[in-house]
């Protein structure tokens, strides 16, 4: 076998097999077996029941035992009943040949599948190399690989569904057809570079600029899906800052729907910061509920704190929690001062309403709540407000809301990256071309800007790259 990076096409030589399943107990576990030998070890590891079996026909399931060879005792030992299924490339998800042992979800005897199948030839898998070999034999281009994983890890339903467009291959082909369009500018300009005095058919330098300008919008537009579609593919953090005894903790638990947070009168009883996770109308949100602002009773209390404010400094939102019985006084406003110069969302909430006897007087400000987290009034505004602020729905791009993202064209965070390069390169290539750069030196702009593209499909990307990619997957994709 070989002893190259599993990210490589040496390493596809090997036979692989991995459990395929999540990891626990079920109805159900798979094994999967892919490579040249997949057959081999499949006929090694399984013994078909039916009496009249010949060969292991095409996508079609066959019932029988999972067995192991045991060398001491010179015979099979059977590990369970279940199914297997053989797939011939280079029609499967590989594009080589697959196996499956659909067996009980019991981790034990998944386990001991995967041993027997290495016992006959195959070899462990790693992470999100079934994907891999996948990109290798141009089953999917690198977008739609990690678009797999991607659905495996979708945080809520909008992110599974912008997944699922990736996956269908149409971001890539958009890309591709942007390259395209480069690439014949390049053409154009290699006429223009070689053969400077003849009368060769060139564009113009207003209808070549007019033709980068073009890709560049189209870059421009895929970047904006990206931001767009950021709060609903990964967690947003909001922090609930303020001063002991404002009510952070029972708001957390509120907005919760539990008691997760300890809640108590005596100032001081959140000395560290607890996270959890929330639901809020498809945006999963992670709450993070710090410690009282105040002066220190101990060390311990004192890193809580600290801790607290390392948070705020990360969080995509703070809830600033004031008691309206109160009001905002110099801590809440310097905290408000220091949070808002940094251009992070805070909304200033007044709680604990149901102790006035009528509506506090709040500042005019959109992002300064009543609430009550006793009773939740107003809690309602607040998860609304909150969805406004971290889908940013004051914010339009060419006449388009800043909301839920549409379409199959939203680039994940690798790709974006790739197309920001892309569009730099273009701008530095219309601004050397305004300036009349001669074409040869503005062609190197117009090259890179091609292989940042090429990068977001694989077509040209760096091993390191592959290897960070496919070594975030799950094992047994």
């Amino acid at each position: 076998m070989s002893s190259a990076s599993p990210y490589s096409p040496a390493a596809a030589e090997d036979t692989i097999v991995a459990i395929s399943t999540p990891p626990g107990r079920g109805g159900v576990g798979i094994v999967r077996i892919s490579g040249p030998r997949a057959l081999e070890v499949l006929t090694r590891v399984f013994q078909p029941l039916g009496s009249g079996f010949v060969r292991f026909a095409p996508r079609v399931l066959h019932y029988g035992r999972v067995v192991a060879w045991q060398p001491e005792n010179g015979r099979f030992e059977t590990i369970d009943e279940g199914l297997a299924v053989f797939m011939p490339g280079p029609h499967s998800f590989t594009g080589e040949d697959v196996a499956e042992l659909h067996c009980h979800g019991s981790p034990v005897l998944l386990g001991a599948a995967v041993e027997a199948a290495v016992t006959a030839g195959a070899r462990p898998a790693a992470r999100g190399e079934f994907s891999y070999r996948a990109f290798l034999h141009g089953r999917m281009d690198l977008s739609q690989a990690e678009a797999v994983a991607e659905i495996i890890a979708a945080p809520g339903p909008v992110a599974a569904r912008l997944a699922q467009d990736r996956l269908s291959g149409e971001l890539g082909r958009r890309v591709a057809r942007l390259r395209a369009a480069l690439l014949d500018l390049r053409a154009q300009l290699c006429l223009a570079v070689d053969f400077p005095d003849d009368e060769v058919e060139c564009l113009a330098r207003e209808e070549f600029l007019e033709q980068a300008r073009a890709v560049a919008q189209a870059l421009e537009d895929l970047l904006f899906a990206h931001e767009r579609a950021k709060v609903w593919q990964d967690e947003c953090r909001i922090v609930l800052a303020g001063r002991v005894n404002t009510g952070k903790s029972s708001l957390l638990n509120a907005l919760l729907g539990r008691g997760r947070a300890l809640v108590s009168d005596l100032p001081g009883t959140t000395r560290d910061y607890l996270e959890e996770a929330v639901n809020l109308g498809g945006l999963m949100i992670r709450l993070v509920d710090t410690a009282g602002l105040r002066e220190a009773a101990d060390s311990v209390e004192a890193q809580g704190i600290a801790h607290g404010r390392s948070r705020m400094e990360e969080a995509d939102a703070v809830l600033l929690v004031v008691d309206a019985r109160i009001g905002l006084e110099a801590p809440e406003r310097d905290l408000l001062a220091a949070l808002g110069a940094g251009g992070r969302p805070v909304l200033a909430l007044f709680n604990k309403i149901d102790l006035l006897d009528k509506p506090p007087i709040l500042p005019k400000n959109p992002h300064c709540l009543a609430i009550s987290a006793k009773t939740g009034a107003g809690l309602d505004t607040l998860a609304e407000t909150i969805r406004h602020v971290l889908l940013r729905g004051d914010h339009t791009h060419g006449g388009k809301a800043w909301g839920e993202p549409e379409g199959a064209f939203v680039p994940n965070a690798r790709q974006a990256a790739a197309m920001a390069g892309a569009l730099d390169d273009l701008e530095q290539l219309m601004d050397a071309l305004r300036d009349s750069v001669p074409y040869d030196v503005a062609a190197v702009h117009l090259d890179a800007a091609v292989t940042a593209l090429a990068g977001v499909t694989g077509l040209a990307v760096a091993d390191d790259v592959l290897n960070r990619v496919f070594s975030e997957f799950c094992i047994g994709k």
